[in-house]
């Protein structure tokens, strides 16, 4: 029933300050989980979602980003020279043949719903995720699959929700939704007091969105902030088509917080079939003392 999602988005344009001096001359999206940035498992999950037209908003100081999904050739030749075919192959796959890389800029840091403005002319008039790198979700498949899956059902936009403390409803965009029509959005509201949120249901970094929120949010203007947020388009939105939330399969961490950062990198570095075992035994150690 819904179209394919070919196009995927990556608002990249932010300064990442929470984590300052880390990201004074690097993007956040460029910090390591294990051995990985947080950009290219962003980059993952959509390809593995099916996407092939990846499109990054950035801002200034962003060139890392850029580099780090170009080929190096002076790197290759050294890897090859060593014999480091391993290396070699994960650093020649990070981007798959058939798959582009499009960089837009966007000028001024004007918020969420202008860094999506901004791909308009790269995605079109077709369907397209939003992916937010900070918000690194464990899954089986990846939340963007799960998410696309949904969207052949049905049709209509799909905004990846989680439950959240009541008292937090304020560091979130809250829906509230009509569970006879297949979790329909009948409400969505950017950052609401506890004693004001419709209800607990969080959206987090993941959408999927029809063509027509551009318009939406060409007109909205500045909300929140002196911005122009995502989450007034969408209320846009709902009001003329379906634009449903999808409780994901998968684990979420904030990497946004130092917390969440913490907690993924602990994660993936006990999965991690190189580091696993011998992280786990430290741990123990570390934990016995």
């Amino acid at each position: 029933m819904g179209q394919k999602v070919s196009a995927a988005v990556f608002p990249v344009a932010g300064r990442g300050t929470r984590f300052l001096p880390a990201t004074k001359a690097s993007p956040k999206e460029m910090l390591p989980i294990v051995d990985k940035p947080l950009i290219q498992y962003a980059v993952e999950e959509a390809i593995e979602a099916g996407a092939t037209k990846l499109v990054f908003v950035t801002g200034s100081s962003k060139r890392a980003i850029e580099d780090h999904f170009d080929t190096d050739s002076e790197l290759e030749r050294a890897l090859i020279a060593s014999g480091k075919d391993e290396l070699l192959a994960s650093i020649r796959g990070i981007v798959p043949p058939g798959v582009a890389c499009i960089y837009i800029r966007q000028g001024e840091p004007l918020g969420l719903g202008h860094a999506v403005l901004c791909a308009r002319p790269a995605v079109g008039n077709e369907p397209f995720f939003v992916h937010l790198a900070d918000d690194l979700i464990a899954g089986s498949p990846g939340c963007l699959a799960q998410m696309a899956a949904e969207h052949g059902r049905h049709g209509g936009s799909v905004i990846a929700v989680e439950t959240v403390p009541r008292k937090h409803t304020s560091s979130y965009g809250i829906v509230a939704v009509d569970a006879s029509d297949q979790d329909r959005i009948t409400e969505i509201v950017e950052k609401p007091a506890p004693e004001d949120a419709p209800s607990d249901s969080a959206v987090v970094g993941r959408y999927l969105l029809a063509p027509a929120i551009f318009d939406k949010l060409e007109k909205i203007g500045e909300g929140a902030g002196g911005e122009i947020q995502l989450t007034d388009g969408i209320a846009k939105l709902l009001s003329e088509e379906a634009v449903y939330a999808y409780s994901f399969n998968g684990v979420r961490y904030d990497c946004g917080s130092k917390l969440g950062y913490l907690q993924a990198t602990v994660a993936y570095g006990l999965q991690h079939p190189d580091t696993g075992a011998p992280f786990r035994e430290h741990l123990k150690d570390v934990l016995s003392e």
